[in-house]
Protein backbone atom coordinates (compact mmCIF):
# COMPACT_ATOMS: atom_id res chain seq x y z
CA UNK A 1 0.00 0.00 0.00
CA UNK A 2 2.29 2.80 -1.24
CA UNK A 3 -0.36 5.53 -1.31
CA UNK A 4 -1.10 5.66 2.47
CA UNK A 5 2.34 6.71 3.83
CA UNK A 6 2.37 9.92 1.78
CA UNK A 7 -0.40 11.64 3.71
CA UNK A 8 1.19 10.59 7.02
CA UNK A 9 4.50 12.21 6.00
CA UNK A 10 2.80 15.45 4.99
CA UNK A 11 0.89 15.58 8.27
CA UNK A 12 3.98 15.12 10.48
CA UNK A 13 5.54 18.55 9.71
CA UNK A 14 2.30 20.24 10.85
CA UNK A 15 2.69 18.88 14.39
CA UNK A 16 3.23 21.70 16.88
CA UNK A 17 6.79 22.47 17.99
CA UNK A 18 6.21 21.74 21.70
CA UNK A 19 5.94 18.04 20.84
CA UNK A 20 9.73 18.06 20.10
CA UNK A 21 10.47 19.10 23.66
CA UNK A 22 7.91 16.82 25.26
CA UNK A 23 8.91 13.74 23.25
CA UNK A 24 12.20 13.03 25.05
CA UNK A 25 10.65 13.56 28.52
CA UNK A 26 8.39 10.48 28.61
CA UNK A 27 11.08 8.35 26.94
CA UNK A 28 12.96 7.33 30.15
CA UNK A 29 9.84 6.09 31.92
CA UNK A 30 8.74 3.73 29.17
CA UNK A 31 12.38 2.68 28.60
CA UNK A 32 12.68 1.46 32.20
CA UNK A 33 9.30 -0.17 32.52
CA UNK A 34 8.51 -1.24 28.98
CA UNK A 35 10.22 -4.17 27.13
CA UNK A 36 13.08 -3.57 24.60
CA UNK A 37 10.81 -3.98 21.65
CA UNK A 38 8.95 -0.80 22.42
CA UNK A 39 12.00 1.51 22.28
CA UNK A 40 12.63 1.37 18.51
CA UNK A 41 9.31 2.89 17.60
CA UNK A 42 10.11 5.91 19.82
CA UNK A 43 13.45 6.51 18.12
CA UNK A 44 11.97 6.04 14.67
CA UNK A 45 9.13 8.48 15.38
CA UNK A 46 11.36 11.32 16.54
CA UNK A 47 13.58 11.74 13.44
CA UNK A 48 10.69 12.41 11.04
CA UNK A 49 9.57 15.27 13.27
CA UNK A 50 13.01 16.99 13.21
CA UNK A 51 14.08 16.08 9.68
CA UNK A 52 10.84 16.58 7.91
CA UNK A 53 11.60 20.14 6.68
CA UNK A 54 15.18 19.32 5.63
CA UNK A 55 14.32 16.25 3.65
CA UNK A 56 11.56 17.78 1.60
CA UNK A 57 13.51 17.05 -1.66
CA UNK A 58 14.39 13.45 -0.66
CA UNK A 59 12.93 10.70 -2.73
CA UNK A 60 9.45 9.65 -1.74
CA UNK A 61 10.47 6.02 -1.69
CA UNK A 62 12.60 6.37 1.50
CA UNK A 63 9.78 7.91 3.55
CA UNK A 64 7.41 5.06 3.11
CA UNK A 65 10.07 2.61 4.19
CA UNK A 66 10.71 4.50 7.43
CA UNK A 67 7.11 5.44 8.11
CA UNK A 68 5.63 2.02 7.47
CA UNK A 69 6.68 0.54 10.78
CA UNK A 70 5.40 3.65 12.55
CA UNK A 71 1.99 3.32 10.91
CA UNK A 72 1.71 -0.33 11.85
CA UNK A 73 2.77 0.13 15.53
CA UNK A 74 0.85 3.36 16.13
CA UNK A 75 -2.35 1.62 17.38
CA UNK A 76 -0.34 -0.16 20.09
CA UNK A 77 0.75 3.11 21.83
CA UNK A 78 -2.55 3.75 23.80
CA UNK A 79 -2.13 0.49 25.73
CA UNK A 80 0.46 1.78 28.23
CA UNK A 81 -1.56 4.96 28.98
CA UNK A 82 -2.77 5.27 32.57
CA UNK A 83 -6.60 5.34 33.27
CA UNK A 84 -8.19 8.75 33.76
CA UNK A 85 -9.56 9.83 37.13
CA UNK A 86 -13.47 9.56 37.52
CA UNK A 87 -15.45 12.71 36.74
CA UNK A 88 -16.94 14.20 39.92
CA UNK A 89 -20.84 14.42 39.94
CA UNK A 90 -22.34 17.82 39.16
CA UNK A 91 -23.32 19.86 42.21
CA UNK A 92 -27.03 19.99 43.33
CA UNK A 93 -28.95 22.97 42.02
CA UNK A 94 -32.10 24.62 43.42
CA UNK A 95 -35.31 24.71 41.39
CA UNK A 96 -36.80 27.75 39.74
CA UNK A 97 -39.43 29.76 41.64
CA UNK A 98 -43.02 28.40 41.99
CA UNK A 99 -45.55 29.75 39.50
CA UNK A 100 -48.85 31.61 39.76
CA UNK A 101 -49.23 32.07 43.50
CA UNK A 102 -52.83 33.24 44.07
CA UNK A 103 -55.35 33.60 46.89
CA UNK A 104 -58.00 30.87 46.67
CA UNK A 105 -60.17 31.76 49.68
CA UNK A 106 -60.25 33.92 52.77
CA UNK A 107 -61.97 34.03 56.13
CA UNK A 108 -61.71 36.24 59.20
CA UNK A 109 -58.75 34.21 60.56
CA UNK A 110 -57.24 32.36 57.59
CA UNK A 111 -56.02 32.75 54.03
CA UNK A 112 -55.92 29.90 51.51
CA UNK A 113 -53.36 30.14 48.71
CA UNK A 114 -52.57 27.96 45.68
CA UNK A 115 -49.65 27.80 43.22
CA UNK A 116 -48.16 25.72 40.45
CA UNK A 117 -44.88 23.70 40.57
CA UNK A 118 -41.65 25.36 39.35
CA UNK A 119 -40.96 25.34 35.67
CA UNK A 120 -37.44 23.93 36.14
CA UNK A 121 -36.73 21.05 38.54
CA UNK A 122 -33.18 19.55 38.27
CA UNK A 123 -33.18 15.83 37.66
CA UNK A 124 -30.30 15.12 40.08
CA UNK A 125 -31.82 16.99 43.04
CA UNK A 126 -35.61 16.85 42.49
CA UNK A 127 -38.05 18.69 44.77
CA UNK A 128 -38.55 18.11 48.54
CA UNK A 129 -41.49 20.49 49.13
CA UNK A 130 -42.53 24.08 49.67
CA UNK A 131 -42.19 26.65 52.42
CA UNK A 132 -44.86 29.33 52.87
CA UNK A 133 -43.63 32.56 54.43
CA UNK A 134 -45.64 35.59 55.56
CA UNK A 135 -45.03 39.05 56.94
CA UNK A 136 -47.21 42.01 57.75
CA UNK A 137 -47.28 44.90 55.33
CA UNK A 138 -44.55 47.45 56.07
CA UNK A 139 -42.16 44.97 57.73
CA UNK A 140 -39.46 42.64 56.48
CA UNK A 141 -39.76 40.09 59.28
CA UNK A 142 -40.65 37.02 57.23
CA UNK A 143 -41.97 34.08 59.23
CA UNK A 144 -42.49 30.50 58.12
CA UNK A 145 -46.20 29.59 58.18
CA UNK A 146 -45.71 25.81 57.84
CA UNK A 147 -43.38 24.03 60.26
CA UNK A 148 -42.89 21.09 57.90
CA UNK A 149 -42.47 21.23 54.14
CA UNK A 150 -45.71 20.78 52.25
CA UNK A 151 -45.81 18.79 49.04
CA UNK A 152 -49.26 20.06 48.08
CA UNK A 153 -49.70 23.13 45.93
CA UNK A 154 -52.38 24.45 48.29
CA UNK A 155 -51.98 25.68 51.84
CA UNK A 156 -54.24 27.30 54.46
CA UNK A 157 -52.54 29.98 56.58
CA UNK A 158 -54.44 29.84 59.89
CA UNK A 159 -54.60 31.77 63.18
CA UNK A 160 -54.33 35.26 61.67
CA UNK A 161 -55.77 38.50 63.00
CA UNK A 162 -58.79 39.94 61.24
CA UNK A 163 -57.90 43.13 59.39
CA UNK A 164 -54.17 42.42 58.98
CA UNK A 165 -52.59 42.91 55.58
CA UNK A 166 -50.13 40.13 54.79
CA UNK A 167 -47.38 39.71 52.25
CA UNK A 168 -47.12 36.06 51.23
CA UNK A 169 -44.45 34.19 49.32
CA UNK A 170 -43.71 30.55 48.48
CA UNK A 171 -40.23 28.97 48.22
CA UNK A 172 -39.41 25.57 46.70
CA UNK A 173 -36.82 23.52 48.64
CA UNK A 174 -34.55 20.66 47.48
CA UNK A 175 -30.99 19.39 48.29
CA UNK A 176 -29.61 22.26 46.21
CA UNK A 177 -31.21 24.79 48.55
CA UNK A 178 -34.07 27.29 48.31
CA UNK A 179 -35.48 28.52 45.06
CA UNK A 180 -36.13 32.20 44.39
CA UNK A 181 -39.34 33.17 46.22
CA UNK A 182 -42.62 33.64 44.38
CA UNK A 183 -44.49 36.50 46.03
CA UNK A 184 -48.09 37.66 45.73
CA UNK A 185 -47.81 41.16 44.33
CA UNK A 186 -50.42 42.91 46.50
CA UNK A 187 -50.93 42.60 50.27
CA UNK A 188 -53.75 40.24 51.27
CA UNK A 189 -56.37 41.54 53.70
CA UNK A 190 -57.39 38.94 56.30
CA UNK A 191 -61.13 39.20 56.01
CA UNK A 192 -63.74 36.80 54.75
CA UNK A 193 -64.65 37.34 51.12
CA UNK A 194 -68.21 38.52 50.97
CA UNK A 195 -70.72 36.88 48.58
CA UNK A 196 -74.32 37.89 48.13
CA UNK A 197 -76.78 35.42 49.65
CA UNK A 198 -78.69 33.15 47.30
CA UNK A 199 -81.52 30.69 47.98
CA UNK A 200 -81.27 27.72 45.61
CA UNK A 201 -84.87 26.56 45.60
CA UNK A 202 -85.32 23.02 44.17
CA UNK A 203 -87.38 22.75 41.01
CA UNK A 204 -90.22 20.71 42.57
CA UNK A 205 -90.79 23.48 45.15
CA UNK A 206 -91.23 26.20 42.53
CA UNK A 207 -94.85 25.11 42.18
CA UNK A 208 -97.53 24.26 44.74
CA UNK A 209 -96.33 21.51 47.10
CA UNK A 210 -99.26 19.18 47.95
CA UNK A 211 -99.39 16.66 50.82
CA UNK A 212 -102.19 14.68 52.48
CA UNK A 213 -103.25 15.08 56.09
CA UNK A 214 -101.05 12.95 58.35
CA UNK A 215 -98.09 12.74 55.98
CA UNK A 216 -94.57 13.95 56.86
CA UNK A 217 -93.04 17.11 55.36
CA UNK A 218 -89.25 17.31 55.08
CA UNK A 219 -88.01 20.09 52.77
CA UNK A 220 -84.28 20.72 52.29
CA UNK A 221 -83.51 24.12 50.74
CA UNK A 222 -79.82 24.85 49.91
CA UNK A 223 -78.42 28.37 50.08
CA UNK A 224 -75.08 30.18 49.69
CA UNK A 225 -73.41 33.40 50.85
CA UNK A 226 -70.37 34.74 52.71
CA UNK A 227 -70.00 35.28 55.55
CA UNK A 228 -72.53 32.75 56.80
CA UNK A 229 -75.99 34.21 56.13
CA UNK A 230 -78.66 34.66 58.77
CA UNK A 231 -81.63 32.42 57.90
CA UNK A 232 -85.21 33.20 58.94
CA UNK A 233 -88.62 31.67 58.15
CA UNK A 234 -92.11 33.15 57.97
CA UNK A 235 -95.55 31.68 57.35
CA UNK A 236 -98.14 33.98 55.83
CA UNK A 237 -95.98 36.89 57.01
CA UNK A 238 -95.82 35.68 60.63
CA UNK A 239 -93.09 33.77 62.54
CA UNK A 240 -93.38 30.00 62.46
CA UNK A 241 -95.11 28.14 65.27
CA UNK A 242 -92.34 26.03 66.81
CA UNK A 243 -94.96 23.51 68.03
CA UNK A 244 -95.95 22.70 64.48
CA UNK A 245 -92.81 23.19 62.37
CA UNK A 246 -89.13 22.63 63.14
CA UNK A 247 -86.28 24.47 61.39
CA UNK A 248 -82.77 22.98 61.18
CA UNK A 249 -80.13 25.20 59.59
CA UNK A 250 -76.58 24.20 58.64
CA UNK A 251 -73.81 26.01 56.76
CA UNK A 252 -75.23 24.98 53.40
CA UNK A 253 -78.98 24.39 53.75
CA UNK A 254 -82.05 24.88 55.88
CA UNK A 255 -84.63 22.13 56.58
CA UNK A 256 -88.36 22.65 57.20
CA UNK A 257 -89.74 19.60 59.05
CA UNK A 258 -93.36 18.83 60.03
CA UNK A 259 -93.95 15.40 61.59
CA UNK A 260 -97.68 15.07 60.78
CA UNK A 261 -99.26 17.57 58.43
CA UNK A 262 -102.61 19.17 59.23
CA UNK A 263 -104.96 21.39 57.27
CA UNK A 264 -103.73 24.35 59.31
CA UNK A 265 -100.18 23.85 58.01
CA UNK A 266 -101.27 25.01 54.56
CA UNK A 267 -100.05 28.43 53.53
CA UNK A 268 -97.22 30.45 52.02
CA UNK A 269 -93.83 29.85 53.66
CA UNK A 270 -91.02 32.34 53.07
CA UNK A 271 -87.30 31.64 53.61
CA UNK A 272 -84.99 34.65 53.89
CA UNK A 273 -81.15 34.58 53.93
CA UNK A 274 -79.34 37.80 54.82
CA UNK A 275 -75.68 38.94 54.69
CA UNK A 276 -75.08 42.50 55.88
CA UNK A 277 -77.40 44.67 53.79
CA UNK A 278 -78.07 42.00 51.17
CA UNK A 279 -80.82 39.39 51.35
CA UNK A 280 -82.59 36.81 49.17
CA UNK A 281 -86.04 35.30 49.65
CA UNK A 282 -87.89 32.25 48.35
CA UNK A 283 -91.60 31.52 48.73
CA UNK A 284 -92.97 27.97 49.08
CA UNK A 285 -96.71 27.31 48.86
CA UNK A 286 -97.72 24.21 50.85
CA UNK A 287 -101.20 22.73 50.49
CA UNK A 288 -102.44 20.03 52.88
CA UNK A 289 -105.49 18.17 51.52
CA UNK A 290 -107.90 15.47 52.72
CA UNK A 291 -111.11 13.73 51.63
CA UNK A 292 -114.03 16.06 50.77
CA UNK A 293 -117.44 16.18 52.39
CA UNK A 294 -120.65 14.99 50.68
CA UNK A 295 -122.67 17.19 48.30
CA UNK A 296 -124.67 19.79 50.19
CA UNK A 297 -128.04 18.68 48.78
CA UNK A 298 -129.62 16.38 46.17
CA UNK A 299 -133.14 16.22 44.77
CA UNK A 300 -135.24 14.44 42.16
CA UNK A 301 -136.33 17.02 39.63
CA UNK A 302 -138.51 14.96 37.27
CA UNK A 303 -139.59 11.41 36.45
CA UNK A 304 -140.88 10.42 33.01
CA UNK A 305 -140.98 7.18 31.12
CA UNK A 306 -137.91 5.16 32.11
CA UNK A 307 -135.91 8.29 33.13
CA UNK A 308 -135.19 10.29 36.29
CA UNK A 309 -133.58 13.79 36.40
CA UNK A 310 -131.32 14.61 39.39
CA UNK A 311 -129.68 17.84 40.64
CA UNK A 312 -127.22 18.48 43.51
CA UNK A 313 -124.93 21.18 44.93
CA UNK A 314 -121.19 21.24 45.65
CA UNK A 315 -119.90 20.04 49.06
CA UNK A 316 -119.43 22.54 51.86
CA UNK A 317 -115.95 21.08 52.55
CA UNK A 318 -113.89 20.34 49.45
CA UNK A 319 -110.92 18.91 51.43
CA UNK A 320 -108.79 22.01 50.73
CA UNK A 321 -108.58 21.16 47.02
CA UNK A 322 -110.84 21.27 44.00
CA UNK A 323 -113.57 18.68 43.43
CA UNK A 324 -112.62 16.47 40.49
CA UNK A 325 -115.93 14.61 40.06
CA UNK A 326 -118.93 12.79 41.51
CA UNK A 327 -120.06 9.18 41.73
CA UNK A 328 -123.83 8.55 41.35
CA UNK A 329 -125.41 5.30 42.62
CA UNK A 330 -128.88 3.81 42.49
CA UNK A 331 -130.72 1.20 44.57
CA UNK A 332 -133.95 -0.70 43.84
CA UNK A 333 -136.38 -0.69 46.72
CA UNK A 334 -136.98 -4.42 46.32
CA UNK A 335 -133.35 -5.52 46.70
CA UNK A 336 -131.68 -2.54 48.41
CA UNK A 337 -128.37 -3.17 46.57
CA UNK A 338 -126.40 -0.12 45.38
CA UNK A 339 -124.91 0.06 41.89
CA UNK A 340 -122.70 2.72 40.27
CA UNK A 341 -124.42 4.62 37.46
CA UNK A 342 -121.92 7.43 36.85
CA UNK A 343 -118.24 7.68 37.90
CA UNK A 344 -115.93 10.72 37.77
CA UNK A 345 -118.94 12.77 36.63
CA UNK A 346 -118.17 16.51 36.65
CA UNK A 347 -121.59 18.18 36.26
CA UNK A 348 -124.12 19.06 38.98
CA UNK A 349 -127.09 17.46 37.21
CA UNK A 350 -127.69 14.15 35.46
CA UNK A 351 -130.41 12.15 33.72
CA UNK A 352 -130.62 8.50 34.76
CA UNK A 353 -132.09 6.33 32.00
CA UNK A 354 -132.93 2.67 31.26
CA UNK A 355 -134.77 2.14 34.54
CA UNK A 356 -137.14 -0.80 34.96
CA UNK A 357 -140.84 -0.14 34.76
CA UNK A 358 -142.72 -0.73 37.99
CA UNK A 359 -139.63 -0.42 40.25
CA UNK A 360 -139.01 2.27 42.86
CA UNK A 361 -135.48 3.77 43.07
CA UNK A 362 -133.39 5.74 45.56
CA UNK A 363 -130.23 7.67 44.59
CA UNK A 364 -127.07 8.83 46.41
CA UNK A 365 -123.96 10.81 45.38
CA UNK A 366 -120.32 10.87 46.61
CA UNK A 367 -117.93 13.78 46.00
CA UNK A 368 -114.36 13.11 44.78
CA UNK A 369 -111.04 15.03 44.89
CA UNK A 370 -107.31 14.15 44.63
CA UNK A 371 -107.51 12.12 47.85
CA UNK A 372 -110.48 10.00 46.72
CA UNK A 373 -114.22 9.67 47.38
CA UNK A 374 -115.89 11.31 50.34
CA UNK A 375 -116.58 9.04 53.29
CA UNK A 376 -120.21 10.22 53.47
CA UNK A 377 -122.77 10.69 50.72
CA UNK A 378 -125.87 12.76 49.96
CA UNK A 379 -129.09 10.71 49.50
CA UNK A 380 -132.40 11.69 47.92
CA UNK A 381 -135.23 12.17 50.43
CA UNK A 382 -137.93 11.02 48.05
CA UNK A 383 -138.18 8.00 45.76
CA UNK A 384 -138.64 7.72 42.03
CA UNK A 385 -141.23 5.18 40.87
CA UNK A 386 -141.32 4.13 37.25
CA UNK A 387 -145.09 3.86 36.65
CA UNK A 388 -146.31 0.92 34.60
CA UNK A 389 -148.50 2.20 31.78
CA UNK A 390 -151.82 0.41 30.96
CA UNK A 391 -151.84 -0.75 27.35
CA UNK A 392 -155.09 -1.81 25.65
CA UNK A 393 -153.93 -4.76 23.57
CA UNK A 394 -156.19 -5.94 20.74
CA UNK A 395 -154.72 -9.04 19.17
CA UNK A 396 -155.45 -9.71 15.49
CA UNK A 397 -157.52 -12.82 14.81
CA UNK A 398 -155.46 -15.90 14.21
CA UNK A 399 -156.16 -17.83 11.04
CA UNK A 400 -154.75 -21.31 11.17
CA UNK A 401 -152.87 -22.32 8.06
CA UNK A 402 -154.23 -25.29 6.11
CA UNK A 403 -151.38 -27.76 5.77
CA UNK A 404 -153.43 -30.52 4.06
CA UNK A 405 -151.88 -31.70 0.83
CA UNK A 406 -152.22 -34.67 -1.52
CA UNK A 407 -149.20 -36.99 -1.69
CA UNK A 408 -146.38 -35.87 -3.94
CA UNK A 409 -143.03 -37.49 -4.64
CA UNK A 410 -140.21 -35.00 -4.27
CA UNK A 411 -137.64 -37.64 -5.35
CA UNK A 412 -138.71 -40.37 -7.76
CA UNK A 413 -137.28 -43.87 -8.26
CA UNK A 414 -134.51 -44.35 -10.84
CA UNK A 415 -133.68 -47.48 -12.88
CA UNK A 416 -130.91 -49.56 -11.34
CA UNK A 417 -128.84 -52.63 -11.99
CA UNK A 418 -127.17 -54.96 -9.54
CA UNK A 419 -125.29 -58.26 -9.42
CA UNK A 420 -126.60 -61.53 -8.19
CA UNK A 421 -125.89 -61.93 -4.51
CA UNK A 422 -125.25 -58.24 -3.77
CA UNK A 423 -127.98 -56.45 -1.74
CA UNK A 424 -129.40 -53.22 -3.16
CA UNK A 425 -131.78 -50.42 -2.16
CA UNK A 426 -134.48 -48.43 -3.98
CA UNK A 427 -134.97 -44.89 -2.60
CA UNK A 428 -137.55 -42.11 -3.04
CA UNK A 429 -139.07 -39.28 -0.97
CA UNK A 430 -142.66 -38.13 -0.58
CA UNK A 431 -144.63 -35.45 1.21
CA UNK A 432 -148.29 -34.99 2.02
CA UNK A 433 -150.77 -34.18 4.81
CA UNK A 434 -152.22 -36.26 6.33
CA UNK A 435 -149.22 -38.59 6.31
CA UNK A 436 -149.52 -40.82 3.27
CA UNK A 437 -149.49 -44.63 3.47
CA UNK A 438 -146.62 -46.24 1.53
CA UNK A 439 -147.01 -49.40 -0.51
CA UNK A 440 -144.39 -51.24 -2.64
CA UNK A 441 -145.26 -53.41 -5.68
CA UNK A 442 -143.26 -55.68 -7.98
CA UNK A 443 -144.61 -56.32 -11.42
CA UNK A 444 -147.98 -54.93 -10.20
CA UNK A 445 -148.00 -57.31 -7.25
CA UNK A 446 -148.05 -55.96 -3.70
CA UNK A 447 -144.99 -56.88 -1.62
CA UNK A 448 -145.66 -57.80 1.98
CA UNK A 449 -142.65 -57.43 4.27
CA UNK A 450 -144.02 -60.01 6.69
CA UNK A 451 -144.56 -62.71 4.05
CA UNK A 452 -141.19 -62.40 2.31
CA UNK A 453 -138.08 -61.59 4.43
CA UNK A 454 -136.09 -60.90 1.26
CA UNK A 455 -137.68 -57.45 1.15
CA UNK A 456 -137.34 -54.82 3.87
CA UNK A 457 -139.48 -51.65 3.61
CA UNK A 458 -138.65 -48.52 5.66
CA UNK A 459 -140.45 -45.14 5.70
CA UNK A 460 -139.03 -42.43 7.98
CA UNK A 461 -139.45 -38.67 7.70
CA UNK A 462 -140.80 -38.93 4.16
CA UNK A 463 -137.88 -41.10 2.94
CA UNK A 464 -139.08 -44.42 1.52
CA UNK A 465 -136.60 -47.28 1.19
CA UNK A 466 -136.96 -50.79 -0.25
CA UNK A 467 -134.04 -53.07 0.54
CA UNK A 468 -133.64 -56.26 -1.55
CA UNK A 469 -131.36 -58.73 0.21
CA UNK A 470 -129.05 -60.88 -1.99
CA UNK A 471 -131.20 -60.72 -5.12
CA UNK A 472 -131.26 -63.52 -7.63
CA UNK A 473 -131.95 -63.43 -11.37
CA UNK A 474 -135.68 -63.77 -10.77
CA UNK A 475 -135.73 -60.59 -8.56
CA UNK A 476 -135.36 -58.32 -11.55
CA UNK A 477 -138.40 -56.49 -12.92
CA UNK A 478 -140.49 -53.34 -12.48
CA UNK A 479 -140.89 -51.92 -8.95
CA UNK A 480 -143.47 -49.25 -7.99
CA UNK A 481 -143.82 -47.17 -4.80
CA UNK A 482 -147.34 -45.86 -4.08
CA UNK A 483 -148.20 -43.07 -1.60
CA UNK A 484 -151.88 -42.61 -0.64
CA UNK A 485 -153.91 -40.49 1.80
CA UNK A 486 -157.44 -39.10 1.95
CA UNK A 487 -156.67 -36.48 -0.68
CA UNK A 488 -155.28 -38.84 -3.32
CA UNK A 489 -152.58 -41.23 -4.30
CA UNK A 490 -149.46 -41.12 -6.48
CA UNK A 491 -147.01 -43.71 -7.90
CA UNK A 492 -143.36 -43.72 -8.93
CA UNK A 493 -141.59 -46.70 -10.54
CA UNK A 494 -138.28 -48.02 -11.84
CA UNK A 495 -136.73 -51.12 -13.45
CA UNK A 496 -134.24 -53.32 -11.65
CA UNK A 497 -131.81 -55.48 -13.64
CA UNK A 498 -130.02 -58.32 -11.87
CA UNK A 499 -126.82 -59.41 -13.65
CA UNK A 500 -124.88 -62.64 -13.27
CA UNK A 501 -121.31 -62.50 -11.98
CA UNK A 502 -118.55 -62.28 -14.62
CA UNK A 503 -116.72 -65.48 -13.55
CA UNK A 504 -119.87 -67.53 -14.01
CA UNK A 505 -119.98 -66.59 -17.71
CA UNK A 506 -116.36 -67.53 -18.20
CA UNK A 507 -116.88 -71.05 -16.80
CA UNK A 508 -119.88 -71.64 -19.03
CA UNK A 509 -117.92 -70.70 -22.17
CA UNK A 510 -115.21 -73.19 -21.29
Amino acid sequence: MPAKPAPIKKASPKAPAPKKEEAPAPAPAPAEAAPAEVAPPVEVEAPPAEAAPAEAAAPAEAAPAEAAPTEEKAPAEPAPEQPKAPTPPPPNEPTSEPLEVTVDDKSDTSVTITWRPPKTIPANSGLDGYTVEITKEGTEDWKVANEDLTVSCRYVIKNQTTGDRLLIRVVAVNPGGRSPPATIADPVLVKEVGARPKVRLPRFLRQRYVKKVGEKINLVIPYSGKPKPVVSWLKDGQPLDSKRANIRTSDRDSILFIRQAERGDSGSYEMCVKVDDFEDKAAIIIQIIELPGPPASIKIVDVWGFNVALEWTVPKDNGNTEITGYTVQKADKKTGDWFNILEHYTRLNATISDLIMGNTYTFRIFAENKCGLSEECAMTKGEATIVKEVIDYKPTPFVEHDFTEAPKFTTVLNDRSTTVGYSTKLLCSVRGCPKPKIMWMKNKMILNNMDNPKYRMISTGGICTLEIRKPGPYDGGEYVCRAENTLGKVDTGCKLEVKKPLHADTDKDE
